[in-house]
């Protein structure tokens, strides 16, 4: 892996970007990380050098939302989780790097297609209640998405926001969802083969401004609008899911 212009250029904001999103924003939009270092890195070395950041990032969230979150969801997503994490490692090791770049595009503009979709209305959560058996489902398709972009977010979304929670308790039940399928991932992604002393080297330079947007992130949750921020992620994931799909299938 060269650490050169590039890689500084593209690699310190999206570690930024990743800590705001988990610090303040429910962390679904962290995985632009992943699509923008795809862009100039095999989509394996891109997943390798964001989890142990994620890891580190979902750490540092916990402390703040401390015991805010609603434990029934997050049992049944975490639990969900077991089978979606083994259901993309299998899926892992049966693909070549063109179809990971492909899914990774794939779901970044899904994922902005869902939240225009929600935010203008075109699309409604419909408010359901609490639900084991769905929680259990969203877990799976989280677990599965994580693991092969670290987009677990949308379908963890959609059940949360069907119970009408509060942005506090709905922010602290991510936290500790995502806690705990980082972690899940850490072993299957080792034996794989995903980690090296590169991704680990990344990691250092990218981990301060992590760590900074973490902070910034969880101020931001609880004294600015999200609008903003959103509108620059989205864009991001707009054009790097593009240059991602034209790159695997071309």
């Amino acid at each position: 892996m060269e650490f050169d212009a590039t890689f500084f250029a593209l690699a310190l904001p999206a570690a930024l970007i990743a800590g705001v999103a988990k610090g303040g924003f429910g962390g679904g939009a962290a995985f632009v990380a992943t699509a923008i270092l795809a862009l100039f890195l095999p989509p394996a070395t891109a997943l390798g050098i964001m989890l142990p950041l994620l890891m580190i990032a979902d750490l540092a969230t916990l402390r703040p939302y401390w015991g805010e979150w609603h434990w029934p969801s997050a049992k049944a997503l975490m639990l969900g989780g077991i089978p979606g994490v083994v259901l993309g490692a299998m899926l892992y090791q049966a693909t070549n790097p063109d179809v990971l770049r492909v899914l990774i595009g794939v779901i970044s503009l899904l994922f902005v297609a869902f939240q225009v979709a929600r935010t203008r209305g075109w699309v409604s959560v419909e408010r359901t209640g609490f639900s084991q058996r769905r929680g259990l489902v969203a877990g799976v398709v989280s677990g599965f998405t994580s693991f092969v972009s670290h987009a677990g977010g949308p379908p963890t979304a959609i059940f949360l926001l069907a119970q009408g929670m509060g942005k506090t308790t709905y922010q602290a039940t991510t936290v500790l969802t995502f806690w705990a399928i980082n972690a899940m991932k850490a072993v299957p992604y080792a034996f794989l083969g995903v980690f090296s002393w590169d991704t680990f080297r990344a990691d250092l330079y990218m981990l301060p401004p992590l760590l900074v947007g973490v902070a910034v992130g969880v101020y931001a949750h609880r004294a600015m609008p999200e609008r903003y921020f959103f509108l620059l992620t989205y864009a991001l994931l707009v054009g790097a899911g593009g240059k991602l799909i034209f790159d695997g299938l071309t």
